[in-house]
C-alpha cells in the first residue's frame, strides 16, 4: 500500500475510534442526568447566642447510619433520631451550624481523628478507655443492654440457655462488651458485626442463635417488626455521650453542654426522648406507623426517592472514575510496553500495588489518611474518584499492554520499513489495531468499576446500596429492599452494557 494511503486509513480508524469514545461517555453521561432525585445535607438553621464563642460556625458532625432510634433516615432520606433532634436543637439553642456526615460508627470516628469532622455523636458509650482518647459532654442519655431471639424461637429462656451457641452484638457497642465478658461464663460465642440490621437479620436467618443490643435500639426494632422477641429484663449500662478529640473543640464541647442543660430546662430534652420513646421505654415514633405492615409495592415507592438519588451518585462517580482511569490506563500502558526501562519500571510498580492491595484498603487512606499527613479534609467525591479511578486504572493498564502485544509484531516492523519512527507507528498503526481487541475488555472493566463503586459506602458515600442501608436500618425489611437494590443494579449494568456494545459496534464495524 501506498504511504499516504496508508496513513490516511489509520487515521481514518483513529478518528473514529476517538468519535466513538466521545459517543461512549457522553451516553453515560446522558444516563446519569435521567436519573431522578436529589440529595441534601442537613444544616441546621442557627439562633443568636449572644455570648456563645461558637455563634456563627459550621461543625461537621460524624455519625452512625443505623442506630435506629438515634439516628436513622425518615421516608424522606432525612437524618432523624434521637442524636439528630438533640444536636439540632442544641446547634440552634447555642447559636451555630451543623453539617451532619452518616458514616458508621467506626468510621465516624476515624473521620473525627483524622480531621474529616469535629465530634461525633453515635450513641456513643462513656468508658474510661475512650476518655483517654476522646473528651466527652454532659451524659444525654442513660443506656443499657437486653437479649433478644427470634420470634418463634421457643429454647431460649434466658443467659442459661446460650452454652455452644453463637450471640451477635454490634462492634464497638455497649451490647457487644457485655457480650464479650459474660461468654465464658454462659459458653457462648460472639460474633461482631457493624449493623444492627444485619443483626437482626442474623438471628432471624438462623445465622446466630441470639443479639445483644442496646435497649432502645432493640425495642424500637421490634417496634418496627423486626421479627425478634426479648427474652431477658435490661441491664442497666453506661451513659451516651457527645465526642471530640482529646483537648480539641473546647469550645463545641462546652456549647453542647450548655444547650443540653438549656433543652432539659425548658423541656425540650423530654419531647426529644418522648417522640421516639414511650413510657417505660417502649418505642412509640410519634410520626411512624409500623412499616411491617406496608406493603412491597408501598416500601418501593416509599424508598424510590432515596434509592434514585444512590443511582445517580452511583452512574456519576463512576463516570468520573472511568475516564481518568482510562487516561492512566493508556500512558501508563504505553510506558508498560515502551523499550524506556525506567518508564517500563514505573509502569510495573503502580500496577503491582494497586493490583495487589484491596480497593477498601485505598478508600480510607484517602479519606481518612492523607488528610492526616496534609492537615487539611478531602472531599469525599475526590476520595471516592481517586479510589476507583486508580485501581481500575492500574487494570486498564494491563489490558492495554495485553491488546498492543496481540497485534502481529510484523505490523511494527512493516510500519518501520516504510520510514516511520517508534512513536508514529505506535499512534497510527498499532494503537488503532490494539483499539479493536482491547475495547470489550474494557467494557468489562467499566461493569467491574460501576459494582465496585458499591464499596465506598464504607467511608460514607452516598451510593446506590449506602442509601438502601440508610432505608433498612429504619425499617429492618432487609431482604426486600437488597432485591430492589439488586434489580437497579440489573437494570443500570444492562443498559450501560447495551450502549457500550453499540459503541464497539459502531467503532470495529461489527
Amino acid at each position: 500500500m501506498h504511504i499516504e494511503k496508508f496513513n490516511a486509513a489509520v487515521m481514518q480508524q483513529a478518528t473514529q475510534w476517538r468519535r466513538a469514545l466521545g459517543m461512549m461517555l457522553g451516553m453515560m453521561l446522558a444516563l446519569v442526568l435521567c436519573v431522578a432525585g436529589l440529595g441534601t445535607v442537613g444544616v441546621s438553621s442557627a439562633q443568636a447566642a449572644q455570648d456563645s464563642a461558637v455563634q456563627g460556625k459550621t461543625f461537621k458532625i460524624a455519625t452512625d447510619t443505623t442506630f435506629a432510634p438515634f439516628e436513622f433516615r425518615d421516608s424522606n432520606g432525612q437524618m432523624v433520631g434521637i442524636d439528630m433532634d438533640l444536636v439540632h436543637a442544641i446547634a440552634k439553642d447555642q447559636g451555630f451550624n451543623v453539617q451532619i456526615q452518616s458514616l458508621g460508627f467506626n468510621a465516624a470516628l476515624q473521620a473525627m481523628s483524622s480531621g474529616q469532622a469535629d465530634g461525633v455523636i453515635a450513641g456513643m458509650s462513656i468508658t474510661d478507655e475512650r476518655k483517654a482518647i476522646y473528651d466527652f459532654s454532659d451524659p444525654y442519655f442513660q443506656s443499657g443492654v437486653q437479649m433478644a431471639i427470634a420470634k418463634n424461637n421457643d429454647e431460649i429462656k434466658g443467659y442459661e440457655d446460650l452454652k455452644g451457641k453463637t450471640v451477635v452484638a454490634k462492634t464497638g457497642a455497649e451490647g457487644e462488651a457485655f457480650a464479650k465478658k459474660n461468654a465464658a461464663k454462659y459458653g457462648y460465642t460472639v460474633k461482631s458485626v457493624d449493623q444492627s440490621a444485619t443483626m437482626y437479620e442474623m438471628v432471624k436467618s438462623g445465622n446466630a442463635d441470639a443479639v445483644v443490643d442496646d435497649y432502645p435500639v432493640l425495642a424500637y426494632g421490634i417496634q418496627q417488626g423486626n421479627g425478634l422477641k426479648t427474652v431477658t429484663p435490661k441491664v442497666p449500662g453506661g451513659s451516651y455521650g457527645f465526642a471530640v478529640n482529646k483537648g480539641k473543640n473546647a469550645d463545641l464541647l462546652k456549647a453542647f453542654n450548655a444547650g443540653l442543660a438549656n433543652l432539659k430546662k425548658s423541656g425540650e430534652y423530654d419531647r426529644i426522648l418522648a417522640k421516639y420513646l414511650g413510657e417505660g421505654s417502649t418505642v412509640k415514633p410519634e410520626n411512624a406507623e409500623s412499616t411491617a405492615k406496608k406493603s412491597f409495592i408501598d416500601l418501593a415507592k416509599d424508598s424510590f426517592p432515596a434509592l434514585m438519588t444512590g443511582l445517580r451518585n452511583t452512574l456519576l462517580i463512576t463516570a468520573i472514575s472511568f475516564v481518568i482511569a482510562l487516561v492512566l490506563g493508556i500512558v501508563l500502558g504505553l510506558m508498560r510496553v515502551s523499550p524506556n526501562r525506567p518508564l517500563s519500571w514505573i509502569a510495573r510498580v503502580y500496577v503491582a500495588v494497586f493490583r495487589g492491595t484491596p480497593i477498601l484498603v485505598w478508600a480510607f487512606f484517602f479519606y481518612f489518611g492523607i488528610p492526616q499527613i496534609i492537615g487539611h479534609s478531602i472531599n469525599i467525591w475526590v476520595a471516592g474518584a481517586l479510589t476507583l479511578s486508580l485501581n481500575s486504572g492500574a487494570y486498564l493498564v494491563e489490558i492495554v499492554r495485553g491488546a498492543i502485544e496481540s497485534v502481529n509484531a510484523g505490523q511494527m516492523e512493516g510500519a518501520r520499513s516504510l520510514g516511520l519512527s517508534y512513536n508514529q507507528a505506535m499512534r497510527k498503526v498499532i494503537l488503532p489495531q490494539a483499539v479493536k481487541i482491547g475495547t470489550p475488555a474494557i467494557i468489562n472493566q467499566l461493569v467491574i468499576m460501576l459494582k465496585d463503586s458499591s464499596l465506598l459506602l464504607a467511608i460514607g458515600f452516598g451510593e446506590l446500596l449506602y442509601q438502601a442501608q440508610q432505608i433498612y436500618a429504619a425499617n429492618f425489611r432487609v431482604t426486600e429492599t437488597l432485591l430492589m437494590v439488586g434489580v437497579i443494579y440489573f437494570v443500570a449494568i444492562t443498559l450501560l452494557t447495551w450502549l457500550a456494545n453499540i459503541v464497539d459496534r459502531r467503532m470495529n464495524k461489527r
